[in-house]
């Protein structure tokens, strides 16, 4: 069946502590402009209406900054990849801080309460903090908590207001009643910057991370299929790509949350070629280019957007 793409652009960046990332999906399509790339004319889209004002208000929630906003953004994403997927389209969804993965993986799920979702995280962090254990209280550290309905308690080292708690469940119910996704059935690809909180967490979860060492010494296509054949039960896959995860020193720091020694840009594409012939990738997600960042110009929009188009044949080629 012939995949038709529609794009959802979410320029959202209050999930995030530095400003920056909701002018991500701007740079995105001045790199395509550049490269005298009709990219962007291609395809249908649809703007997600954004809270981006709050970032005024004086938060209320140490733990979990912005949090009522925060989900309120979430389920406006939600209810548009929910529709995308039921339309018949594949999302392409391109967000400003990864806080809105927890809207596209409730969007998935909505739309298909009945299967099982596998998920691919492209990272330089876990993002597996939840209020009762985040340093920051930034929610672009909490998504796949929520996502997995799981509080850390263990570890817990926050005081949590009650209306915070009451956001967070929330949170961990947008589109569908309980977790979205199963520990068993989430990979990591890169992940290299975490605390504590979260290594006891992924051990206690049995999350397996993929780190760039390892990717290197075995072979990506070994990793890849690895973590495929764990995903072997799964309906469908949604990949998470977060530009971090990039070498911010081979690359670019236009970025949020930068670390050094992560993927080069072949890499990633290599991995997202292998991950789509799987014939099971429903959804892909972009995040935290952050333009006010970078050093080098549009460096970390212009290197994603070279991911983005080359996803974008292979997926149409598949």
């Amino acid at each position: 069946m012939k995949t038709t793409i529609k794009l959802i652009k979410n320029r959202s960046d209050i999930g995030a502590g530095t400003r920056g990332s909701d002018l991500g999906i701007d740079a995105l399509e001045i790199a395509a402009i550049n490269r005298d790339n009709d990219y962007f004319n291609q395809y249908p889209f649809q703007d997600v209406k954004t809270h981006n004002e709050t970032i005024y208000n004086k938060s209320t929630s140490t733990s979990a900054k912005r949090i009522e906003h925060v989900l309120e953004q979430c389920n406006r994403v939600h209810e548009v990849v929910k529709s995308t997927l039921q339309e018949g389209f594949f999302p392409i969804v391109l967000s400003g801080d990864h806080s809105s993965a927890l809207g596209t993986l409730s969007g998935i799920k909505a739309a298909y309460p009945d299967k099982k979702i596998g998920v691919f995280w492209i990272d330089a962090h876990a993002d597996l903090h939840s209020p009762y254990t985040s340093p920051s209280g930034n929610i672009h550290g909490m998504p796949l908590s929520a996502a997995l309905g799981q509080d850390n308690l263990e570890c817990q080292n926050n005081d949590v207001s009650f209306d915070t708690q009451e956001d967070w469940e929330q949170m961990k119910n947008i589109g569908f009643s309980g977790p979205k996704v199963l520990p068993e059935n989430l990979v990591y690809f890169g992940v290299r910057d975490t605390e504590e909180e979260e290594d006891k967490q992924i051990g206690r979860l049995q999350i397996k991370n993929y780190k760039v060492a390892e990717v290197r010494y075995r072979g990506l296509d070994v990793c890849v299929a690895e973590a495929l054949y764990k995903m072997n039960d799964c309906d469908m896959i949604y990949v998470s790509f977060d530009v971090d995860s990039l070498d911010c020193d081979m690359v670019s720091y236009g970025t949020g949350t930068p670390v050094p020694r992560g993927f080069d840009p072949l890499e990633v594409s290599a991995m997202l070629k292998q991950i789509v012939a799987s014939q099971k990738v429903a959804c892909i997600e972009f995040v935290e280019i952050n333009p006010l960042l970078d050093t080098k110009g549009n460096k970390m929009a212009e290197t994603a957007f070279e991911i983005l188009e080359e996803f974008t044949t292979t997926l149409l080629q598949s």
